[in-house]
Order: structure tokens, then C-alpha cells, then sequence
């Protein structure tokens, strides 16, 4: 690769100066909390699928299709693989459009695959980093007043499905404007890389390279997550990511009165699903009533107003706010490093199609005989 190929050595930052009500209480907003919260703690990557249309290469968009919340890159590879699966089995206008969506489905069945393109678009598998500002005393970041709420909570069992999916229809922009603060963090981040004695030195190696591979960075919209910490122990993430707060709290309200009274044996496992820590069984012993009662005041307190932080059971359940950065380099976004791991290897996930897009059910998935 020539030296003019590989992009500028300072990657420019549009920055547009917020003059509407609402970005400039959001700008004022991200000011106080940088104040609070002056260092950073890293999680470690997360992977995900992006594309670009053949119309855009040359150009720097590209756009989510598997969101970026996965623990290994296998994960990634294998929604890629629903995806393109379920694209020839309900979209495909033709056989031949089908035959070339089987081909990649089949790529992604038996080889680790990071990038391959299939009629005119272009897919990655992608690798962000995940990060939260903490405060001097190792607090992470809660949600902002001015982080996106519903005006009217829903509460209701099924409102999860209803509501919007991390990542759902983004678009990776590395050109797109930022506010002030927005452009300084982003600027800022560029040398961010893993230091230190506890990471191996494939994983110190692969990170130095990256920033210089990669040298810029993109900032993807702010998820949410349930962290918890016992005593004076570490915080550790207790949920996935979610696209609100709110979400997160109906995911951390569920926790409280199904789950957490099921794991501890409040609640049996085999008891109704309508069962939980606000509607006991009756016959319960008194020891049960109390752990029951303790995770349901704790969980209506989250029902209360725009509740962050409870405590039930010794144990401290906090919404956190999570923050994900995609390096880029002069091809787009970072795909996975050599020293990435996953827990699993490539494999057959759906019955067999053939090109007419006939499901074969009666055929053992990974049948090599079927043809």
C-alpha cells in the first residue's frame, strides 16, 4: 500500500457548534457528566456485521445488519448467517439469487469468515470496544437527564418486543458532524490501547497495531445495561445491552421479581410463569414472604420515577450508561484481531434449502450426503 493510500495521518472532525434547544441542553448535559466522570474503564471488544453497498465503496458509510453487542466473533459470523439464510429462504427473487445467498451460508457453515460479498453488498464482521466513564471512586456512569425516555413508561410483560433494538437501521458515518464534545472525545480516544500486565502479549501486540492500522475512531450511539456489585467487590455487567434506560429497568425489574427469586430458590423452577416476587404462591415460609417482599420493594422503586440504582439481598443492581468506539483505518471498520477468541467453531444452523427455496426439515442438519 503507497503512503497515499493510507489516509491522511490526521483524520478530520466536522464539528458543528449545537444551536437547537435540545443539543444545546445535551452538549451542557455531556459537559457536567465529563466533569463527574474524568476516567474511563474498558470492558473488552464486541462484534458485530456491517455493509456497504457496491454503489458506495470508495465511500465511508456503512450500515449495522447484525448489531454490535456480540462476546466473540463467532457470534457475529453466525447472525450473519441467519441473516443471509433467512434473506434466500423469504427474499430471494430467483435462483440464481438464491444459489449465491447458499453459497455464503455455507462459506459461514464451515470457515471463519470475516468479510465476503454476496450479490453487490459487501459484509465485515466488525469489532467495537466497549467502555464507561467512571468517577473518582470507580462509579459508573447512570443514565443522563438528557438520555432518550419514553413519556409514557410500559411496564407491560410484552413491551420488551416493542421496543427498539440496539444499533436497529444505524449508519456508520465517520464524516457525519459532532458537537464540540462529541469531536474532543473522539480525538481523544484515537491512541486508546490496552496497556498493562494482566492482557497476554498477542492482545497488547494486536492493540498497538490497530492504532496505527486503524488510527481513527467512530463514536456509536450511547446502550444501556444492568451492572451489580455484592460488598465492596468489583461492578460486573448483569444484562446485554439495551437501546434506553428504560429498558434496561424493565430488564432489571424482571431480574428482580422472576429470575433472582428462581436462582435462589424463593420461587421453585417448575412453579407457573405468573408467579414472581409482587405475586407469591400461597403456603410460602416466612423466610421466603421476606426475600420475596425485599425484591419487590426493590423493584417498584424502579417503577417509581427515573430510578438508577437499588439494592436487594446485599447486592447493589445500578442502570449503567455503555459506550462503544469502532476504530477505522483507510478500508472502513475494524474487523476482528488475530488475538480475538471465539467459544465455538463454524457449524450447520438451519435445515438444508435448495434453490427453488424448499426447506428440507427431514434432512439432519450438517448432512454432508444432501446435495
Amino acid at each position: 500500500m503507497s503512503k497515499e493510500e493510507e489516509g491522511p495521518v490526521e483524520w478530520p472532525v466536522l464539528v458543528r457548534v449545537p444551536l437547537e434547544p435540545v443539543e444545546a441542553a445535551m452538549e451542557a448535559d455531556a459537559l457536567d457528566a465529563a466533569a463527574r466522570h474524568s476516567a474511563l474503564a474498558v470492558r473488552g471488544p464486541l462484534f458485530g456485521v456491517a455493509s456497504q453497498d457496491r454503489d458506495q465503496e470508495g465511500g465511508r458509510q456503512w450500515r449495522v445488519v447484525v448489531e454490535i453487542t456480540h462476546g466473540c466473533p463467532q457470534q457475529a459470523r453466525d447472525a450473519l448467517n441467519s441473516l443471509l439464510w433467512f434473506r434466500a429462504k423469504d427474499e430471494a427473487k430467483s435462483r440464481q439469487e438464491r444459489r449465491a445467498l447458499l453459497a455464503a451460508v455455507a462459506r459461514l457453515e464451515k470457515e471463519y469468515v470475516d468479510e465476503l460479498a454476496v450479490l453487490g453488498t459487501r459484509y465485515r464482521v466488525v469489532r467495537a470496544e466497549e467502555y464507561a466513564a467512571v468517577d473518582e471512586h470507580g462509579g459508573i456512569e447512570t443514565p443522563r437527564p438528557t438520555d432518550p425516555e419514553p413519556l409514557t413508561p410500559d411496564w407491560s410483560p410484552g413491551a420488551g418486543a416493542r421496543s427498539p433494538r440496539v444499533d436497529h437501521g444505524l449508519v456508520l458515518d465517520p464524516d457525519a458532524p459532532l458537537s464540540p464534545l462529541q469531536a474532543a472525545e473522539r480525538v481523544a480516544l484515537r491512541p486508546l490501547a490496552y496497556n498493562g500486565t494482566r492482557f497476554p502479549a498477542p492482545v497488547l501486540a494486536d492493540s498497538a497495531r490497530a492504532v496505527e492500522s486503524h488510527p481513527d475512531v467512530l463514536l456509536m450511539p450511547t446502550a444501556f445495561l444492568v451492572v451489580e456489585r455484592s460488598g465492596d467487590g468489583p461492578w460486573s455487567p448483569s444484562s446485554g445491552l439495551q437501546a434506553t434506560a428504560h429498558d434496561a429497568r424493565r430488564t432489571l425489574d424482571f431480574a428482580l421479581t422472576w429470575m433472582e427469586p428462581r436462582i435462589r430458590g424463593l420461587i421453585p423452577y417448575d412453579a407457573d410463569r405468573t408467579v414472581d416476587a409482587r405475586h407469591p404462591a400461597a403456603g410460602n415460609t416466612d423466610a421466603a414472604a421476606a426475600g420475596l417482599k425485599e425484591f419487590a420493594v426493590a423493584a417498584d422503586r424502579l417503577r417509581a420515577g427515573r430510578c438508577d440504582e437499588v439494592e436487594a439481598h446485599g447486592t447493589v443492581y445500578r442502570i449503567a450508561r455503555s459506550r462503544r468506539l469502532l476504530r477505522w483505518g483507510p478500508d472502513g471498520p475494524e474487523s476482528p484481531r488475530p488475538s480475538d477468541t471465539s467459544a465455538h467453531a463454524p457449524a450447520v444452523l438451519h435445515p438444508r434449502l435448495d434453490e427453488d427455496g424448499t426447506v428440507h426439515f427431514d434432512e439432519p442438519a450438517g448432512d454432508e450426503s444432501a446435495s
